[in-house]
């Protein structure tokens, strides 16, 4: 009976206000990702502390911080919010004109510049009243945990070796070359595995702290190492980088064509082979059935394929 009495006192807007906090780790932000007032979350996180006999959320420093209850609750919570938001919805059938499903979509900015405005712009076309969140991969990003969490549905990216516990669909398979400034040496002369190694490379922000991108693993592999000179987070802004200097960047064909038209850069074949990489959609168990998530990989899946391959 004393396990039905507190079950009786939990409704679906308390696991939502206990899982915000959680994630946010503060009050403020949680009530401001809730539209709520903090003192209704404070209320809130009061009851829930009862509720559990544990304080769940501690301060620890400026901050705050899950108590080792309050993290085993984390994925939990999500996933009654995250049944409770297809337990009806997928029973009708995903309705995309009438759904107000949210899309939450990670995605690397190393990816074709034409994918996420085309993506964007077909789901609001053909469910204008959902809503979509775009999150970065970045390197305070843990997306595995993240999908497991709920707090995103889909990513989309490549890897050499896609993680084997998440559901997987290919995307494009891409050509390894090089962008270079129409100056730099290379572009007149050619060059050589070992001068291209020696080259001042600019490479991206590793994803997570310790993670090497596909181009260093796969030199690695073969013993090889190249000279970084220059790293930035922000992918898109490095042709610019590179157009202004003699900076090196290896990376997809299709992102570097879209590029040679608009600055005075070239395409370079790579000296050193490198393997096809391949872009994927990943996404959890937890998902799968989902009749909402399906449509959102559906239209990941045609927009990829609708890109213009640049030879």
């Amino acid at each position: 009976m004393r396990d039905q009495a507190l079950f009786d006192k939990i409704d679906l807007h308390l696991i939502r206000v206990l899982h915000t906090v959680l994630s946010e780790r503060s009050v403020s932000r949680a009530a401001l990702k809730l539209g709520m007032y903090q003192p209704a979350v404070s209320a809130s996180l009061k009851r829930l502390r009862e509720l559990a006999g544990d304080p769940l959320l501690v301060r620890s420093g400026a901050g705050m911080v899950p108590t080792d209850a309050g993290l085993r609750m984390i994925e939990p919570s999500a996933s009654i919010l995250r049944a409770a938001e297809m337990l009806f919805s997928d029973a009708r059938g995903f309705e995309p004109r009438e759904s107000v499903t949210t899309f939450r979509i990670a995605a690397a900015d190393y990816l074709d510049p034409w994918f996420l405005p085309q993506l964007v712009a077909q789901v609001k076309q053909q469910a204008p009243r959902c809503l979509i969140e775009i999150h970065p991969l970045s390197a305070a990003s843990d997306y595995q945990r993240r999908l497991a969490e709920g707090e995103i549905d889909v990513v989309v990216g490549n890897w050499l070796q896609p993680p084997g516990d998440l559901h997987i669909g290919q995307l494009f398979p891409d050509e390894i070359v090089c962008l270079v400034a129409s100056e730099h040496p290379a572009a007149k002369r050619g060059w050589t595995a070992e001068s291209w190694l020696a080259a001042e490379h600019i490479a991206p922000t590793p994803t997570h702290p310790g993670a090497r991108g596909i181009i260093d693993e796969v030199l690695e592999s073969q013993g090889l190492a190249r000279n970084i000179a220059a790293r930035c987070p922000h992918f898109g802004l490095i042709p610019r980088m590179v157009a202004s200097s003699l900076l090196v960047l290896t990376t997809g064909r299709q992102f570097c064509g879209r590029y040679v038209d608009q600055l005075p850069l070239k395409i370079l074949p790579c000296p050193v082979p490198f393997p096809e990489i391949v872009y994927y959609q990943l996404w959890h168990e937890r998902t799968h059935q989902s009749a909402a998530s399906r449509w959102l990989r559906e239209r990941v899946k045609n927009v990829a394929a609708g890109l213009k391959q640049h030879e």
